[in-house]
């Protein structure tokens, strides 16, 4: 064993080989033996060298697909003995249906919201087994259910934090359900009290409730096609002053979050679009996170445009404005899970320039009316155009028979 790099013999008798190649090949005996001598050679055994799965055609690390098409996911795997390939969706074992095809891919048609989320694909053997995760985002859905509430109780209040699930490819907001909790059975949500969630925010600051009584909450995502389920309740009971002969003395100051807006946000005019400026915010106990730009057109609701500008950042650009618009633009600052209030607002006016483009870049910003008029007015003039050529065409062909058939007519004796 001594002249086989990697061989040795353990004080059981058993061989170690660290690596297995040809040289382990083969037919092998054990002999034991002691002062009196051996009983014989072991029943042989023998040693054959097989390979692992091995992925061919992994499947990507995510796959985008709207709801109610077909999604395949490749997924190939090869070995000594050949592999078996399966898939399974991960945290919802058998409750997701999904069909293998001939080729072990994965075939989602059509695809389901239920099918979102983490998927993952094995190939087993003799040998080992091995395994290849991917995410399936399931577009065109309403939002999935938060995660993770959490609810701290404070003096007559509570605080309730959460994670999004996935947004459903559309922007989300959310609303915090309440309700205190009595004797009888637990009421339906439409008889809850819902507070509204500000944009970008995953915590609300839920005030004058009740002491020592408990409270139910609950959290509910919506989107442009409707609300998603509603989280797991949790059950807390707000603090309530303590009881002692001697009125509590209230604290000269409340320990609070400071998070001022951002400051003097600014616009200049360039040929690739509208360039933002402004200074960070001038206080904020916690470090920032990011800013959320937002903006609106002619006087109508805000909308976001970017909300995830990172916090080194000072300036943005916007291109792609309508032309002959007004746009107001406002920014805010983001610390953790704490939002400050806007800054100040800043107006762009694109009338009779043309260093922008007529068509914008921003669709959801041009509203359908709008756009179904300009589309109606084209084709109405492409129209017009049409039948103005073929009219001057008949026009001009019957002129010219007439011309033809006078000089005929005089060329006669």
């Amino acid at each position: 064993l001594s002249q086989l790099p990697g061989w040795s013999l353990r004080p059981d008798g058993s061989i170690v080989i660290t690596t297995g190649n040809d040289d382990a090949l083969g037919v092998y005996t054990c002999t034991p033996y002691n002062s009196y001598g051996t009983a014989g050679e072991s029943r042989p055994t023998r040693v054959v060298l097989k390979d692992p799965p091995t992925f061919t055609v992994p499947p990507k690390e995510e796959y985008f697909q709207e709801v109610g098409r077909e999604l395949v996911i490749p997924c190939t795997a090869h070995g000594d003995p050949p592999p078996t390939i399966t898939w399974l969706k991960v945290g919802d074992a058998g409750k997701v249906s999904a069909r293998v095809d001939g080729n072990s891919s994965l075939v989602l048609r059509p695809l389901l919201k239920e099918q979102h989320g983490l998927w993952e694909c094995t190939a087993t053997n003799q040998v080992a087994s091995v395994s290849a995760a991917t995410t399936v985002h399931v577009l065109g859905t309403s939002p999935h259910a938060v995660t993770n509430v959490s609810v701290l109780p404070l003096l007559l209040a509570a605080n309730i934090s959460w994670e999004p699930g996935f947004d459903g490819g559309y922007f989300q907001r959310f609303s915090v359900w309440y309700t205190p909790l009595v004797q009888h059975p637990p009421r339906a949500h439409h008889d809850w009290v819902s507070l509204s969630v500000p944009v970008g925010a995953q915590h609300l600051l839920v005030e004058n409730l009740q002491p020592d009584m408990s409270y139910q909450f609950s959290v509910l995502a919506q989107n442009k096609l409707g609300s998603g389920p509603f989280s797991q309740i949790v059950t807390s009971v707000p603090r309530g002053f303590p009881v002692t002969t001697v009125p509590p003395e209230l604290p000269a100051m409340t320990v609070r979050v400071f998070l001022s807006p951002p400051q003097a946000l600014r616009a200049n005019e360039t040929a690739r679009g509208v360039l933002l400026r402004w200074e960070p915010p001038a206080q904020f106990s916690v470090a920032l996170s990011g800013y959320t730009l937002e903006l609106r057109q002619d006087k109508g609701g805000w909308e976001v445009l970017d909300r995830s500008i990172p916090s080194t950042k000072t300036q943005v650009l916007v291109p792609g404005l309508i032309k002959d618009a007004f746009y107001e633009f406002r920014l805010v600052a983001f610390a953790g899970s704490y939002i400050s209030d806007p800054s100040n607002t800043v107006n762009v006016s694109t009338a009779g320039m043309e260093v922008y483009p007529s068509r914008t870049q921003l669709p959801e910003l041009l509203p359908q009316p709008v756009l179904a008029g300009v589309i109606g007015g084209i084709c109405f003039l492409s129209v017009a155009v049409i039948f103005s050529t073929m009219a001057a065409c008949i026009m001009n062909r019957r002129r010219a028979a007439r011309i033809q058939k006078r000089r005929q007519g005089r060329s006669q004796p």
